[in-house]
This record gives C-alpha cells, sequence and structure tokens, in this order.
C-alpha cells in the first residue's frame, strides 16, 4: 500500500508541477512607429530625404530638417555634362538632387506637412506609391534614384510601419522643386 500512496503522491505532485508552469509569454507586437523608425534607419531614408551638411567629421544629415527633402529655396546650376563610358548619373551634395538620363529629380518631403509633405496622404497612397512607383499611386512617376521598386517588395506592415513613423515625426514646410525633365536628344 505504501508504494501504491508513494507513486501516487508523486504523480500527483509532478502534475501540479506542471499545471503550475507559466505558459510561454507571446511575444508583444512591436510598435509600429517604433518598429517603422528601424526600417527607416535601417534602409537609410535620411541618406537622399534628409539634405547633408558640413559637420565636423565630414558631411552628414542635417536633422534638423529630418527627411523634408531637398531644401526648397536652394537653386542648382545645370548638373555637370557627363562623359561617355560608365558614368550614368551625378547628385548635389546635399545629396537631395540627382541628375541622370531621367532628368533631374529631388528628393521628396516625407515630413507630415499637410502642403508640401505627405501629410494629407492615407496609408493607402503610401503603400500604392511604394507598389507602383507613381506620386500618390496613380500620379506622376517617381524617378532614380528612389528604390521605389525594392521598398514594394516589403509586405503591407512593414510599409505601414514606415507610414506610422513618417506621420509621427515633425512637419516641415518644404516645398521640393518639381523634376525637370531631360532635354531632347540632340540638343
Amino acid at each position: 500500500m505504501k508504494p501504491i500512496l508513494l507513486a501516487t503522491t508523486l504523480a500527483a505532485a509532478f502534475l501540479a508541477a506542471v499545471a503550475c508552469q507559466q505558459q510561454p509569454k507571446q511575444a508583444a507586437a512591436p510598435n509600429p512607429v517604433e518598429r517603422g523608425r528601424y526600417l527607416v534607419t535601417a534602409i537609410a531614408c535620411n541618406d537622399c530625404h534628409t539634405p547633408w551638411k558640413l559637420g565636423e567629421k565630414g558631411p552628414e544629415p542635417d536633422m534638423s530638417r529630418m527627411l523634408s527633402g531637398h531644401p526648397q529655396g536652394m537653386k542648382l546650376p545645370p548638373p555637370p555634362a557627363l562623359p561617355p563610358g560608365p558614368w550614368g548619373f551625378t547628385g548635389a551634395l546635399t545629396m537631395t538632387a540627382w541628375a541622370g538620363p531621367w532628368g533631374i529629380s529631388y528628393t521628396a518631403n516625407l515630413t507630415p506637412d499637410d502642403e508640401t509633405g505627405i501629410g494629407a496622404w492615407s496609408e493607402q497612397n503610401f503603400i500604392q506609391a511604394m507598389r507602383t512607383g507613381q506620386h500618390l499611386g496613380s500620379g506622376r512617376q517617381i524617378l532614380p534614384p528612389m528604390p521605389w521598386n525594392w521598398l514594394g517588395k516589403m509586405n503591407d506592415e512593414d510599409l505601414k510601419a514606415i507610414f506610422a513613423y513618417l506621420k509621427s515625426i515633425p512637419p516641415i514646410k518644404n516645398k521640393v522643386p518639381d523634376p525637370v525633365p531631360p532635354a531632347p536628344a540632340g540638343t
């Protein structure tokens, strides 16, 4: 009888111990804004959409104008002519203007300013722009060097997180110039 009592007691203790074990906690879903901040940093959006300045260690993004695009007051001379060969484009020192066979493109204001940035955009507008390569998903073509075709391969959750982060940053009023089409051939 004692062995049965001992076995029963041990089995009950084992079952009680198993029942009292805490279930593993599900990982909390990441905060979309924090995920978006991470993605914007990892995919280097500031490298082109934030004007650069000369810092103590050389050129660096001017974070007082974070993601505001090409400065509206900056007038650029015509881009230099590229020699024949493998060179295909040139860029301004601010990293916000680029010239190539597509003409001249200026990096967009990604801040949530309603008039000059993406403040009036919906989440769906943003996702469509990244998927189609057109402003607001149906407007003018997004020009090089913007890698919209790579970004468009991101999943919806990541694109939504990027949009949530962009909507959370301070708006900066900065009207970026319209792109300049390429000169007609032979001119």
